[in-house]
Formats: structure tokens, sequence, C-alpha cells
């Protein structure tokens, strides 16, 4: 698996499965765990890259204090409790990114230093509302590959027909700062070329929408479709490594719970 697509298929996974699989442990007090499989089609900006498609295997654990799903792991603060259809979840995350590249990954890359993933942490805040989700989560890069931070801002809402599927549209902004953004799509001094000049990244914000449809077959099983369309910044469109303005991926999901 190419590491962006990884990185990407994960974060897809994380937001799906831990809606639909989870809705019913939060409220019990109970501990709660699985195991699935996971499969994803993806297609990256990068110039000449293959469309990667891949399965990973999913593990699942989630209580009254922690949330673990996958490289993903969440602390679960104190909410508050604005009204009675109105909370505010606080929680603390951490991580494995792997996003990247490997320079035999596509033409455009050959000949420049790999790009390595890495630990992230950070913060997200979650509001509840009857109408719709609303969340924002800071991330910093806590292995210094590239010292980047990014800032996501996520709005969703979910219908639900009987007591099996759900479906959740969403729109979210993703900024991504210089650092960031150089060290993914920058070109160096030392790696330009003809066809590939130096190139400085600046902060930009991506726009992503997507939504995924979850079945529950019954208490112990659950499936779930994830479909998402990424408008890249221009900041990312400008590179020369890149010969798009958008990316897209396919995910597919099942989960069994104990």
């Amino acid at each position: 698996m190419h590491a962006m697509t990884a990185s990407v298929f994960v974060a897809g996974l994380t937001m799906s499965l831990t809606a639909s699989a989870a809705q019913t442990e939060r409220a019990s007090g109970t501990s709660s765990w699985g195991l699935g499989i996971g499969l994803a089609s993806s297609q990256q900006a990068y110039t000449d890259i293959d469309r990667d498609n891949e399965a990973i295997p999913l593990i699942y654990f989630e209580n009254d204090y922690v949330q673990l799903f996958g490289p993903r792991a969440e602390i679960k603060l104190p909410g508050l409790q604005i009204s009675e259809s109105n909370e505010l979840e606080f929680n603390l995350v951490a991580k494995y990114d792997s996003s990247g590249y490997e320079e035999g990954d596509s033409r455009i890359l050959d000949g420049m230093d790999d790009r390595d993933g890495g630990f992230w942490a950070g913060a997200v805040v979650r509001w509840e509302h009857e109408l719709f989700d609303v969340s924002a989560e800071w991330l910093a890069d806590a292995s210094s590959k590239s010292d980047g931070q990014r800032v996501t801002v996520e709005l969703e809402r979910s219908w639900r027909w009987g007591e099996h599927i759900t479906l959740t549209p969403r729109l979210a902004a993703v900024w991504q700062d210089k650092e960031y953004v150089d060290y993914y799509f920058g070109v160096r001094s030392d790696e330009a070329r003809f066809d590939r000049p130096t190139y400085q990244g600046k902060s930009g914000i991506n726009t992503e929408f997507g939504v995924r449809t979850s079945y529950m077959v019954d208490r112990h099983h659950s499936v779930f479709l994830d479909l998402e369309a990424v408008r890249l910044a221009s900041e990312i469109e400008d590179s020369p490594l890149v010969d798009s303005s958008t990316e897209n991926s396919v995910r597919f999901g099942y989960l069994y719970r104990f």
C-alpha cells in the first residue's frame, strides 16, 4: 500500500466503523471490542501514480475511558452537557500516520528522498446536536518527520432507517501548515530536475466531501461503505509532483463485535 493511501484509508475507517459499530456500546457503559477487515481503493494526486487497492486487518476496543481503532487511540475526557440535546465531548488523540511515499511509487518521484510518516498527537472536540454533529481536531507531528500540524473542522449529519441502516454525509475543511505541505509536496534543491523544479510548500486548506452508509446486521455484525472526494488546496495543486486537483477513495469494511 502506498503510504499516503494507508493514511487516508485508516482515517476513513476510524470515522466510519467507530461511528456505526460503537453506537449501542457508548450508552451501555461496558467495554466492547471487535475484529474485522477493511478494503480500500484510493487515487492520489501524484503524477502517474497508480490507483491503490489494499486490505487491512482491524482491531477495535472501547470503554468509558479510551477508544482504540487500528493505529488511532483516544483518551476520553469529561464532557460538557450544554442542554438535553447539546453535548461537548473532549478527547486526547494519538495516532500513527503513514503518510508519505517511496521514490519508486511513481516516475515523478524518481530521485526524491523518501517521505516518511510518524506518530501524531493532539486533541479533538465534538459537538453533538440533534440536527448535526461538528468536530474540530488539532494534530501535530510528534515524531518530527515533517514537524507539521493539521486542523480539521468537520460537519456531518446522520439519518437512520429502522434499526439497521444509517446514512451519513459529511463536509470537512483540513488546514495543513507549510511544514506539512513542504515535506510531502515540496521539491528540495538537490531533488530538482528539468521537469521537477524546486518547490517550497505553503500552508493550505483541502476540502473533503464524503458519505458513508452502515448496516448493522445484528449486535455482532456490521458493515459499511464510504465514498470520499478531496479538493486539494492550490498550494498542493501547484506542486510539480502533482497532476490533479482532486483525490478520491472508496472504502468497505466489516467488523465483528464480541
